[in-house]
Parts: C-alpha cells; structure tokens; sequence
C-alpha cells in the first residue's frame, strides 16, 4: 500500500523513494538507535536491528528494503569478516590454531549432528532437508564482534579462538550447502568434487599469496591515505567474488583478504583508524538495519507450524553453539567470561543462514497435488529462520557484551594500571619529507594506553627567525599532528627558539620528562664520520633516555622482518626492557616478523620473554660482530634493521661497534635501519622511568617491565 503526500513539489510517499530523505532518515537511525535503546542496557545491535524491523516492509513500511540496502548491507556484512582477519592477532592465532580448529570442528559437528536428528525426528523432514537445514545452525556471522572491538579485547585469546572457529565452519556449512545444491541439480559427481575443490584451491592461493605482493607495491608506490582506502575496499570485494566464482560465500574471500593484509596494515595506523571508522560508522549499521526489515512479527500469529519450527531451530541453534563454547572452554581451562564471548561470537546467525535458506526455499523438488510447488525449505522454515535470527542476534549481543565488559573490567582493575609512570615520546622533525614516516614510528612503538604523551618539537635556529621560518616550523608540526589525531592520538606541538639545536633537544627531554627520542635520519644523507653528524653526537653524549635513530627508504607498513641485533650481555643493562618492548610493540602493531641475532644467553633470556608475550619471532646465534658482514648478505629488500647500541664502560659495548657506521653506510644503503641507544641507569631519567615501572595494557602485556624483571630475579 502506497500513502501518497507531497510537500513543495518532495514526493513523501510511503514507501520512500527519495533517496536524500532515505539516506537521511537511515542515519538519524545509526545516530539515535543505539542512544534511544543503550538506555534501557539493550546493546546497539539489536536496537539497529529493532529500527530496521519498525521501519521495513513488515513494520510502519517506511522504505522498502530494495537494492541499495542490499548494497550497503552487503559491504556491511563482507565488512565484518575483514575487520575480524585484518584486526586479529597472528601471533595469538597461530598460537591458538589447534585451540580454533578443535572449537571449528565442535560449533560444526555439534550443530550439525543435532539438526539433522531434530529436522527428521521433530520436524519430519527428508534427510537432505534436515542437513540443509542443520548447516544454518552450524554457520553463524560475527554480528557482536563490533561490541568486543568496542571494549577493547580483540586480541584476547576467546576472541582469536572464536574467530578462527568462525572461518572453519562457515566454510564447511557452505560446502554442505553447495552439495545440497548440487545434488538437487543431480551433478555432484567426481567432476563435481574436483571443480570445487580446484576452484577453492586456487582462489586460497591467490588471496594469500598475489595479494600481499600486490598490496605491498601499491603502498610502497602510493601514499596517500584516499587511495590506500580504496585500494584495501577494492581487494575486499574481489576476494569476495573471487570465493563466490570458487563456490563458496564471498563472506569467506573476506575475511581471507584480511588475514592476507594483516600484516601490511598497522593495528596503528591512519589507515586502519579509516578502514575501522568508515565500517563501524556506516557500512555496519547498514547490514544490521538491512536485518531487521527481513523481521516480521506477524508470523507470531500465522499459525502454530510456524512457531513450533521456530522454537525448534533457536533452541537446537542455541543449545548447539553453548555447548560447543561450554565443552572448548572445559578442555582449555578459560574463564566464565572467555566462556561467554566464544558464545556469543558464535551464535548469531545471520549472513550464511539467510543464504542457505534462500537457497533452499527457491529449490523446487516436486508438485503438490493441487499444482503448488514443493520446495526443499517450505514457508514455515523461511518464517522461523527469520525469527531465529532475531533471536540468537539478540542473545549473542547480550552474552558478548556481557563477557567483553568483565575481560575489560579485569584489565583496567590490573594492579599495574595503578602505575603514574607516563611514557612521554619525543620527535624532533625539521623537515617535511620524514614528518610522516617519524610520527608512524612513534605510534607503532608507543603503548596502546598512551594516546596523548607524544611530542613533535621543531628547533629554530635564533640566527635564522623569520616569519618563512616560523611559518615552515608550523607547517611542518602541523603535519605532526594530523597524522596522530588521524589514529585517535594526541601531539603536542613544540617549536622552540635556541642558538643550539642540542641543548633544545635535551632540554626538553628534561623540561617534559621524555622516555622515548626517535631522531630521523633523512633518506638523502650518508652517516658521517661522527656517526650520524653533529646534533645526534651532542644529544647522545648528554642525555641517557632510550634514543631511536632512525633511516627509511620504504614505509614502514611494507616491512616484511625486523632484524634485531643484539649485543652480548645486553640483559645486564638497565634499558633492556625498555628498547625490548619498543621492539615487541613493532612485531605486535605490524605483524612483522622480528628476527634476534644475539649471543646463546641472550637468546635464551628473550625466548623467555617470547613464551610469556607471544610475537611472530625467530633466534639466530650471533656471538661475534665479525658475523655483522653475514647477516648484510641475508638481509632483503624489504627487511628493516635494528641494531642495539651501548655505551662505553658498559657491560654490553663491544669495541666493533665502532665499526658500525662504516657498515651501515656501506653495505645497508638501500635499507630501512633503526639505532637503539637504551637507557642507562634510572639516573638518566628525570621522573625515575625504571624497567620495572614501565607498562602496556596489551591482553597479557600489561606489566612487560615486571615480566622481565621476574625472570632476571628467577635467573
């Protein structure tokens, strides 16, 4: 029914079809929904999925849910899945691999084995049409994974288990569909099989492989942060449509695409603030209103075959799901809490469902004696698959929420969160071309917890003020700061006036109780007899804080290995812990591999390390730095590398490392490579900035400083 109204020549009838009155009313709802229902402790989700039954074709029929909403809801759903590859933690998941295959395996069989008893038994149906119909419970989409990006706990390991189970049977619940399908079409066939599983194949291997070289070039050519956008949303969606020509669902090529970029995209970084901003904001929202117009009440009163097939499916879908989260739990000793967020990921079904029973509702398998069609999934399945949705969405915002606000609870309570210690990251910039490439290293080496204690400092020499000189300072901390703000951080601006670009540099560090100095060596300059000139000399020799020396000639993003050198005995100095986590941030907020050259006892002291904070990392014995010349030969294009720097008269120097300049600068040219000077002693730092005192609020990362600290005192 079409209720017609015009005002000023604006059609307003109902359904709408402008499309500025569409679209705007579709964002009041994003704005107000989730304001209107977190009131009444309702999750936002639902109260998205709410509006969209209110206002769809089986609500007050405000708009019709046509093919934009289709379109966005569809970016929305592959949208999901990509967050959840791009934004987990490959350390954590290659950790928890067997954890998520075995919890894969069990939300698959559990399900499945349940279904297909209860759709012959309860329901009656054929055995093809029970494990159709088991395949929907079996799948479910990560509808609540925004809540637990939202309190902070993607990379607890529930989180990582959850989503990895997600990939394994949503894949499986997909293949079932496709034999289902294929056998209804009489073509599953040895022919069959060996298209489907070459297709798979092949799309796997293009995803993995051709897309991160690919990535990799476009974001070494092409660094403006538009373009990285839509080249990232671009690759989303052919790995999309690459998995549906494969023969699976496109949800599936999406969040491949992710794990494929993952380390190519910085937790950090501009891009990833965008990727999360522009999903989270609309493109989300969109698939969950697009949800709740498929919702309609009134099958509640069509009749019981209706209700009585809806019971049966929320609560063989639900008690499934809980019983496969219950049993993983059990066998892996996890908390209550990390009990219900593998839950509550796990049993919304949305996405992979409506696909199955679209599928197998326009299956037609026979005729009725009164000529009417008899399809695989009749209309009472089509009704209570829409109410199951509404169901377990709903539980599973409720549950997810409920275990991602105790994790978050237990994090922020952690008695190392009591610490006043601040860490404080100073970057001195003097020129435009290394601004961007500074300020990315100091939010990739910097705390999760510390978003407003980064400094950008522009020195003016007081022989040179002028107003082109005041203006460039400006431009260039401006700079500065955009690209922190662009990552939801904070930079302080400083620009200072001094005869002495050394004594402005230390001063500050002492004014502001620096921790941290990154200083850029610029791309065109060659390491000069005094290391790396004058300025870096003067700042070394007169203050002790962690220094960072830093050289690029590629993003850092496109940075395959770290390669660290470490000298012997450097665990016997005070920094250690220090330059380490500075390290271990690198490999956590890149996923890039971190490769240690170090002597077999510092080996030992970092493995430790490594077993109780999990990064990608490999340990290469490397006792003599006559052995410096090898590791040049094994370094690759795309590697960066670290070298671990120490003090005269201090346990770690070694007499060769004089010798380093003259290596760097002629052997690791066209190389990225950073310097590290550690901390000293506590005296070199104003504010008492100890090993013991640093902390990070990484999920089991908190407390890296006490870490280290317990396993000196164990040693």
């Amino acid at each position: 029914m079409t209720i017609p109204l015009k005002i000023s020549g604006v059609d307003l009838n109902l359904p709408l079809d402008n499309p500025v009155l569409i679209f705007a009313l579709i964002l009041f709802i994003i704005l107000f929904a989730p304001i209107i229902f977190n009131k009444f402790k309702i999750p936002h989700l639902i109260g998205l999925i709410i509006a969209g039954a209110i206002i769809g074709p089986n609500g007050f029929y405000l708009m019709e849910r046509d093919s934009s909403i289709l379109l966005f809801g569809t970016v929305g759903l592959l949208y999901i899945m990509f967050l959840a590859g791009i934004e987990i933690d490959m350390a954590e998941f290659k950790k928890n691999s067997r954890k998520s295959l075995i919890f894969g395996m069990l939300t698959f069989l559990i399900p499945m084995s349940i279904g297909t008893l209860s759709g012959v038994y309860l329901l009656n149906f054929s055995i093809p049409t029970s494990v159709l119909l088991a395949s929907m419970f079996a799948s479910h989409t990560l509808l609540s994974y925004p809540i637990v990006s939202k309190f902070g706990v993607i990379k607890n390991r529930a989180v990582n288990i959850a989503v990895g189970g997600t990939v394994i049977t949503d894949t499986l619940a997909l293949l079932v569909l496709a034999v289902i399908v294929g056998m209804s079409a009489g073509v599953v066939d040895g022919s069959f099989w060996f298209k489907l599983s070459a297709s798979v194949i092949v799309f796997g291997l293009i995803v993995t492989f051709l897309f991160p070289v690919i990535a990799r070039w476009f974001f070494k050519n092409y660094t403006e942060n538009t373009l990285q956008y839509i080249f990232v949303l671009g690759l989303v969606f052919l790995a999309g449509f690459l998995a549906e020509a494969a023969g699976i669902e496109a949800i599936i090529g999406a969040f491949l695409a992710g794990l494929a970029l993952n380390r190519l995209i910085p937790h950090t970084s501009p891009l990833m603030n965008r990727i999360e901003f522009v999903g989270n904001a609309l493109f989300i929202p969109f698939f969950l209103i697009g949800v709740g117009m498929l919702i309609d009440f009134r099958v509640f009163f069509t009749g019981f075959e209706t209700i009585k097939v809806a019971l049966i499916m929320t609560v063989v879908a639900t008690f499934s799901k809980f019983a496969a989260a219950w049993i993983t739990q059990k066998s892996f000793g996890f908390t209550k809490a990390e009990r219900n967020i593998i839950f509550g990921l796990s049993n919304a079904q949305a996405a992979a469902t409506l696909a199955a029973v679209l599928v197998g509702y326009n299956i037609i398998i026979g005729t009725g004696e009164n000529g009417e069609s008899i399809r695989l999934l009749n209309d009472s399945v089509l009704n209570g698959t829409i109410l199951m949705i509404l169901v377990t969405c709903t539980i599973s915002s409720f549950v997810t929420q409920s275990g991602a606000k105790v994790i978050a609870l237990e994090e922020e309570s952690a008695p190392e969160k009591e610490s006043k210690i601040k860490e404080r990251i100073l970057i001195p910039i003097n020129s435009l071309d290394t601004t961007d490439e500074l300020v990315n290293l100091g939010l990739t080496i910097k705390s999760s917890n510390n978003r407003k204690w980064l400094y950008a400092l522009n020195i003016i020499d007081d022989n040179q003020v002028s107003e082109a000189a005041d203006k460039h300072a400006r431009k260039i901390l401006e700079r500065a700061s955009v690209i922190a703000a662009a990552t939801d951080n904070y930079m302080h601006e400083l620009m200072r006036y001094d005869i002495n670009p050394v004594n402005g540099i230390v001063n500050v560090i002492r004014e502001h109780k620096i921790t941290d100095l990154i200083l850029g060596l610029h791309i065109k300059k060659t390491i000069s007899s005094t290391f790396l000139g004058e300025i870096t000399e003067g700042v070394l020799s007169q203050c002790g804080t962690t220094t960072i020396i830093y050289k690029s000639t590629q993003p850092f993003a496109t940075i395959k290995r770290h390669v660290i050198i470490v000298p012997e005995k450097a665990e016997s100095e005070a920094g250690f812990a220090i330059w380490l986590m500075r390290v271990w941030n690198i490999g956590r907020n890149t996923g890039a591999q971190l490769h240690f050259h170090a002597s077999e006892e510092t080996l030992k002291f970092i493995r430790e390390v490594q077993n109780r904070f999990p990064v990608e990392a490999q340990f290469h014995r490397f006792s003599d730095w006559d052995d410096f010349l090898i590791v040049a030969r094994e370094l690759k294009s795309d590697d960066n590398l670290i070298v671990v720097m120490s003090r005269p008269d201090k346990p770690s120097y070694h007499r060769k490392m004089s010798k380093i300049p003259d290596y760097l600068d002629k052997y690791f040219a066209g190389n990225n490579f950073m310097i590290i000077y550690p901390i000293q002693s506590e005296a070199d730092e104003g504010n008492g900035f100890a090993m013991r005192g640093i902390t990070t609020d990484y999920q089991s990362f908190e407390d890296f400083g006490r870490g280290i600290s317990a396993l000196f005192k164990k040693r």
